[in-house]
């Protein structure tokens, strides 16, 4: 069997294409569905913000990678379907971000707060949750959001 130099330029050309565009394709925009999230801490404060929700696995995959920028009001809801132990990180992810991990009652059970843009290391759960959370890095810390904390969305609050 004889291969033309053509057809195996042609064939290098088209391989070449499929490596340069498979990351470009992964960058391409995903939607979310929005809404508004409360979290009341325990000192009494109600904080709102607007937050994109992930509860397709590629949405959970995709997260907020490749976005620039957030507004100090805006976020990302994980909806993981049930109970289990979680673990996040953050490839591909530019923004520093704080991680909320939160418990099927809408109980915040553990914060990461200031998590490495992109970072491969694993962030754990430790315990088992139905939600995490992404916000922007300091949020956190700037108003006082503490494990115990509760969260109430339309997400955290559907029949289960």
């Amino acid at each position: 069997m004889r291969i033309s130099v053509a057809h195996w330029i042609r064939s290098a050309l088209a391989a070449l294409f499929f490596i340069i565009a498979f990351p470009a394709l992964s960058q391409q925009p995903m939607t979310f569905d929005k809404e508004p999230l409360i979290i009341q801490t325990a000192s009494g404060k109600r904080l709102n913000f607007t937050v994109e929700i992930a509860d397709t696995n590629e949405q959970r995959q995709r997260g907020l990678m490749y976005r620039k920028e957030m507004a100090e009001d805006a976020g990302m809801i994980f909806d993981f379907g049930v109970s289990r132990r979680v673990q996040m990180w953050m490839e591909n992810t530019i923004l520093p971000l704080d991680m909320l991990f939160v418990d099927s009652t809408g109980t915040i059970r553990s914060i990461k707060q200031n998590a490495v843009p992109y970072s491969q290391d694993i962030i754990d759960s430790l315990t088992e949750v139905k939600y995490v959370i992404e916000l922007n890095a300091g949020i956190t810390a700037k108003l006082g959001i503490r494990p115990g904390d509760k969260v109430m969305s339309a997400t955290t609050t559907k029949k289960k």
